[in-house]
Formats: structure tokens, sequence, C-alpha cells
């Protein structure tokens, strides 16, 4: 075999390790062992048609190159994906750290009290920004967190209850895929439509698809009157200027994280949000973290109510929710922690102020808006939209557009430059004052995040420091082996990892032109070729972003496949004892008999 240094740095046994293996198993090579253990029917025949290894240098020069086919556009799409800055003292010492992304899943709090410590952090956050009791820490993604709110409302009328209705105005990625998980579970999804005692949830979007912020004061007062749980997807970077959910009268708030400090990553991964009131929290899936008091009597932190989770209820599980996101969650924690609520404030207000100008210039063209009441999005009404769309391309802007309508979103990293490419491709003039358009009702009183620890880490070395404290707490790849198996990322070495922050790769939103990220569909491309050459099966999806998700896709299709064969009532799954917690709960939540 010639020599590789990734193979000998990476994937272990040298030969002398690998003949002392083999000696112990009475075996004369790794061939007998293989032709002892495999079935011959199943064995690959040949060798793979697969490229030929290089060393990591190599690999990352390729890569560099095949990312260069992205076309940069300044995204003003929106749509649940903005635009963010990663504070660099965050990047450093968080995201690319293996002492914060190779640690150990937090089943054992002993050896996981840093992250448990700044996933409560996470869970305040939230609670503050909702005016929300109780939240979680381990949700996937804001369409995700939406069908596990749907799923929550149901449970909470115990199945009695199977109708969910819907905003016209919902993010579409969002309906997407609550079309997805409903329709094995048998639970009509309908739009705009009447609430009654047959609805178990009523969700809202707020701001909305068009960037409205609308008055739901009359809706939620009628599903109350009927009964159903009030579902708010929420922006949480509009939050801390808004009204909060729980002053609205909402039993569940939901949404993205990915606005603080996380990049977009061309859809993720991404961590969502998830808060409820106090008679929800028994249903909450995923994992909430408590606050406890130690012998000494110092505050230590656990997992509380761990009797809900998939791995404890098995074929009963409600949610396959496995916290593949706890460093992202970290990630948007430590973002919060490092602006406190006046700078959260402030950088709502500054992108609320560039919407808000670009509004009044869009008026004083005589075009007219969606509706005057918005965040950071602006939506005109105008009948030339896919040519705003594609004079905007031309001064390297990314906008949404159809024939009647054409939406403008505002981020943190819209500046000066930004406007002046908007007012030649819009041919509007942009004044430079300032504007807020916040109407009485929608705006956030009182003061909020007067916790501590978001009032004393302002500088780098005060956020440096802490971060620190907290990775010396946990157990990761950088201390010790860990011996049991984790949704985490320890498995990537770290040339691997590089790329992730490379805003070539990280900074693309899911919704640009497939020409604008033409290298990032190559990677993708060749990855899915490689994968189906050595599996042996026809094709492969990357769309599951998490390893529960994955088994969940996969149940779909063998679902369908037996729907398609005139099948159904082939819905028993057989699953062992000894399997991962998240198979059966993929199995219920894919309508099948465990």
């Amino acid at each position: 075999m010639s020599f590789s240094p990734f193979v000998a740095r990476h994937i272990g046994p040298n030969a002398q390790e690998q003949a002392d293996m083999l000696a112990a198993l009475n075996c004369s090579s790794l061939e007998g062992l293989i032709d002892g253990a495999v079935p011959a029917h199943i064995r690959q025949a040949g060798p793979l048609n697969l490229p030929a290894g290089i060393g990591e240098p190599e690999a990352l020069k390729e890569l560099e190159g095949i990312l260069d086919q992205n076309k940069p556009l300044t995204s003003l799409i929106g749509q649940g994906y903005h635009d963010c800055v990663t504070p660099p003292v965050i990047q450093r010492n968080m995201l690319e750290n293996p002492g914060w992304y190779t640690s150990y899943t937090p089943y054992q709090p002993e050896i996981s009290q840093g992250r448990l410590e700044m996933l409560f952090n996470f869970q305040t956050l939230v609670s503050e920004l909702t005016g929300l009791p109780i939240a979680g820490a381990s949700l996937l993604d804001e369409a995700t967190a939406v069908a596990e709110a749907a799923m929550l409302a149901v449970r909470s009328f115990k199945n009695k209850r199977r109708k969910i209705v819907v905003g016209s105005k919902l993010f579409p990625q969002t309906k997407a895929l609550l079309d997805t998980r409903l329709d094995p579970l048998g639970i009509d999804l309908r739009v705009d439509a009447e609430v009654d005692q047959e609805t178990a949830a009523l969700i809202l979007q707020w701001p909305d698809a068009e960037g409205l912020v609308r008055d739901f004061s009359s809706q939620i007062a009628a599903a109350k009157d009927q009964g159903a749980v009030v579902v708010l997807a929420a922006d949480p970077l509009a939050l801390t200027r808004l009204s909060t959910p729980g002053s609205l009268g909402v039993d569940v708030a939901v949404g993205s994280m990915q606005r603080y400090g996380v990049p977009m990553g061309l859809g993720g991964p991404h961590a969502a949000y998830m808060a409820v009131t106090d008679k929800l929290k028994r249903l909450l899936p995923g994992r909430l973290i408590g606050q406890s008091i130690d012998a000494n009597g110092e505050p230590a932190y656990r997992l509380a109510l761990q009797t809900r989770e998939q791995h404890i209820r098995r074929g009963d599980a409600t949610s396959n929710i496995c916290t593949a996101q706890a460093l992202l969650a970290n990630m948007a924690a430590a973002f919060a922690i490092y602006h406190g609520a006046e700078g959260l404030e402030a950088l709502a207000h500054r992108i609320h102020g560039y919407a808000a100008r670009f509004a009044s210039a869009a008026k004083a063209a005589g075009i007219t808006l969606a509706g005057d009441a918005f965040f950071d999005t602006v939506t005109l009404q105008c009948v030339d939209g896919l040519k705003l769309q594609a004079r905007a391309r031309e001064e390297g802007l990314a906008v949404l557009a159809s024939d009647d309508q054409v939406s403008v979103a505002f981020d943190e990293t819209t500046n000066a430059d930004t406007l002046a490419r908007l007012s030649r491709a819009f041919g509007v003039s942009i004044s430079e004052t300032p504007e807020a358009r916040f109407a009485p009702f929608q705006v956030r009183t009182g003061a909020w995040l007067t916790q501590e620890i978001f009032n004393t880490v302002r500088s780098e070395t005060q956020m440096m420091r802490y971060l620190r404290k907290l990775m010396d707490k946990d157990l990761a790849l950088d201390r010790a082996m860990i011996p049991l198996g984790s949704c985490t990322m320890k498995l990537n070495a770290a040339a691997e990892m590089m790329p992730v922050t490379w805003h070539k790769n990280g900074g693309l939103h899911p919704f640009l032109p497939a020409d604008c990220q033409a290298g990032t569909a190559t990677m993708a491309k060749q990855l899915e070729d490689w994968l189906s050459e050595i599996t042996g099966f026809a094709a492969t999806s990357l769309q599951p972003n998490a390893g529960s998700q994955g088994e969940y896709a996969g149940l779909l299709a063998i679902r369908a496949y037996h729907a398609a064969n005139n099948q159904s009532q082939r819905d028993v799954c057989l699953i062992p004892t000894s399997a991962h917690g998240t198979n059966p709960a993929s199995a219920v939540m894919a309508g099948m008999q465990v």
C-alpha cells in the first residue's frame, strides 16, 4: 500500500497493528477477514470507480477552484435566510475550535457542564425574546421546528384534533416540509381555512413571506375561542424590537437562529428555537436544559424531563430530534451575549432603517408597497418584477421576484454600497436620513436580557476567556478519546472543516439562481456520485440535515415504494431493541407500526 498521510493520520491502525489484530482473530489477511464476515453475494465486484486519493493541501486547492465557480451576489432574498457577521472571536474560539465541535453529546452532565451552561444561556435568550417561560435547545431548522410544533399541538389534544391551519404567507419551504411531515400521519393541512373544533393549531409567520408584520390579534383571539393552539414562526432579530409572542397570546413560538452569527450555508445547518407555555412543557420535543444545585451548593446543569426523549420512549416517541445543532445554538447564544440587548436592538434598528429608507424611496418613485408595516423586508407591487430582478442582478444583487412583485430583504451586512446599487437598479433616490416605521402595537417595551451573563461580556478578551472557561468543563477529542457514539463532528479532519467557514461556501443563500451556486452544486454532485459508487445504490440525497432526518427520509421512500406498488398495507417496521432511539421514532413519524 502506498503511503498516504491522510489515511495514516486519520483512519488508524498501521500495518503492524493490523497484523497484530488479524493474528488475534486467527486471520491471515484483511481479505480473509472480509471473506469470513461478508457473504460473497453482497461483496462489491471489481474495483470502485473512484478518482485517486490526494493529500489535504491538494484537496483544499481543488475544492477552492471548484467553489470559485460560484458567482458572488449580495443576497437580499430573505425568506428566513440572511447574511450576517460571525464575530471572529466566536468563529475562531468556538466554530473552529475542536474543544467545542468535537465534544461529547451532553448525556453525561458531569463532563458537559460547559456546553450545558451555554445551551442554558440559549434557552434563556429564547425565553426572553418570545416572552414564553419554557424553551428547548435541540431543533434543526425553522421548517422542522414548525412541523414539530404542529405535532405538539396534535398531541396536546391526544390526537382527537387532526387539522392544522396555516397562513398563506408562511415561508414556502416551511409549507413544503409540513406537507411532507403531516401526510404520513393522515393529518389534514389547510391554508387560510377557518379554525374550528377540529383544528389542533393555527400557524402564522411573523414577519411573513412578504416581510409584513401583520396584526394577528383577531386571528389569535378567534383560534383561542375554538381552543386551538396558536403557533407563531417569528424572526428572532425582529423580536428584539417587536412585541413578544407571549404577550400576543401565542402558545408556541418557533424560528431560526441563523442570523445570530451563523452563516447561511446554502440553507443549513442552522439551529432553530422553540418556546412554549408552561402547560405544554412536557410535550416539548428534544432537549431541555435545567439548572440545579450540586452537593456543594453551586449551580449545576443537567438534562431535564428526559423521559420525553425518543431514546427512552422509543416506539411511543413523538419526535426523532437528536440535537445535531448544539454547536450552532451555542454560537447563537454567544452572539447574543457578545452584543447584549442594547447591541441586538441597535442592529435590528439599523437594518429596519435601511428597509424604511428604501420603502420611502420606492413610494416617492410611484411604486406601491405590499404594506407599510415591515421589519427588514420591503415588498413592492409592480408589473415588471422580473425585469427589476434582472436589473438588480446586473448590480450584483439577488432579490426575490415574480411577475407582479419584488421583495428586498436587508440584513446585518447591508451598507451604503448596497443602497447605491439598489438605487441604480430600481431607479429610485434613497435618502440618507434613517427612518422607522414600527406601529405602536408592535413595539417591545420594558427591559429584557437583564441576566448578568448578557451584560458582562463585551470585549473580545472577555468573550475569549468565557469560551475557554466553558470549554475546560467539557470532554472533547482535544482532551481524551470518547468511547461512546455521539452525533458530533468529531470524526471530521480539520482540513475537512476549513471550507465550512469560507464565505464563498457559507455565505450562499439557498434560493440563489443555479448559476450562482454552480461550484457548490458541482461539489455536491461529486459527493453524491462517489457515495452511490461506494454503496451500490442508484442515487444519493444530501438533503437530510441530521442522521435522524436521513433515516426518516429513507422510511418515507420505502413508504412511497409500497404505495406505488399498491401495497400500502405493508406498514410494519421491525426494529431491534439495540437500535438507536431515533430509529423507532422515525418509523412512528413515517406512519408505521413499530
